[in-house]
């Protein structure tokens, strides 16, 4: 019988746990456990939930947001050009959370697209907010999206084909957005209305989501890309910021130097041969007149100054070639005239 608790030991066990101290209890010092010894007065303790770890490092999380703000602006160009309107396409977040927290914030229904790359394992997801899909084939059709009613409906199969001239342009530029990082050309595996129906990996895995909000006029709607994290893990170490910005620059140099090479070939130079040259009074210039002859102090065998664009760059001989006046180059000249 000594085991059993009176009511006043458990009131006062009760009290313990509601306070968070018990009577005795001695205040330890932290302590942090590794390989390495840390002071924990100066190191930064961050929580961590193990239930949404976050796989992929911020450096990666910006460099995936600068892919596809680039990828945005050129798919803003394209829509704008395809619907002849101005359409404004811009990032509006960027985060990891599990497929089960995307699932869950999206509309039913909704234009859900399964894209696919043979570069990569798995399937990503392209979402479309119906707020901006029934306005686009408003438009396609001929309308002007003023007094548009929303239906909450699937797509039909005629709506399903005009968006997919939508969605093609999308692919497109976001194959052009991630050839800095990996040449990937994507493409749609299927279209579904109900996400709650698509499991493309477990309810917990984590994803990438980058949200872009797209402007039509007066019309205004989401688009949602879903990543899932074992889709690009094997390009994920090329996303860092270091070898992802490097990579982009060598790359544009590349670029730009060959079609500043293409571009100069093709322009066309003035090239003049300079046979001789002297002074003469404006008085004897007023009196010349046919059949007068100037005579110069530069000698008949002496070689003739080529210049390009003004700029005296050879010298050459004058002679003949199949019947047509003819330079040959023999020597280089300096840069000033």
């Amino acid at each position: 019988m000594g085991d059993i608790l009176d009511q006043n030991s458990i009131d006062a066990l009760l009290a313990s746990v509601e306070t968070g101290s018990t009577e005795g209890e001695i205040d330890l010092p932290p302590k942090i456990f590794g390989r390495i010894k840390r002071d924990p007065e100066t190191t930064e303790i961050k929580s961590y939930d193990f239930k949404r770890p976050e796989r992929v490092s911020k450096d990666q999380m910006r460099a995936l947001q600068t892919v596809h703000e680039a990828f945005a602006r050129n798919f803003g160009a394209s829509l704008s050009g395809f619907l002849r309107t101005i359409v404004e396409v811009k990032v509006a977040a960027c985060e990891q959370m599990t497929y089960s927290e995307f699932t869950s914030g999206l509309p039913n229904p909704t234009c859900f697209n399964l894209i696919e790359s043979e570069g990569l394992e798995g399937q990503i997801c392209m979402e479309i907010s119906p707020l901006i899909i029934y306005p686009i084939i408003d438009r396609l059709l001929g309308g002007n999206s003023q007094e548009l009613f929303i239906p909450q409906r699937p797509l039909t199969i005629i709506e399903g084909r005009l968006i997919s001239n939508v969605t093609n342009r999308g692919l497109s530029a976001l194959s052009e957005a991630w050839a800095n990082v990996k040449a990937l050309e994507f493409k749609t595996a299927s279209t579904e209305s109900n996400p709650q129906l698509v499991q493309i990996v477990p309810p917990n895995e984590v994803v990438v989501v980058i949200g872009f909000e797209l402007k039509m006029g007066a019309r205004a709607g989401t688009m949602n890309l879903c990543i899932p994290y074992n889709v690009i893990e094997p390009v994920v170490e090329q996303l860092s910021s270091q070898n992802w910005f490097s990579l982009s620059k060598q790359q544009k140099n590349r670029e730009v130097e060959m079609a500043l090479t293409r571009n100069l070939s093709q322009a066309p130079l003035e090239l003049t041969g300079i046979l001789a040259k002297t002074s003469m009074t404006i008085g004897d210039l007023m009196t010349l007149s046919v059949g007068d002859l100037i005579v110069t102090e530069t000698p008949a065998n002496k070689p003739v100054v080529v210049c390009i664009e003004g700029e005296n760059k050879f010298f050459a001989s004058i002679g003949q070639h199949k019947g047509h006046r003819a330079l040959k180059i023999v020597a280089t000249a300096g840069e000033s005239k």
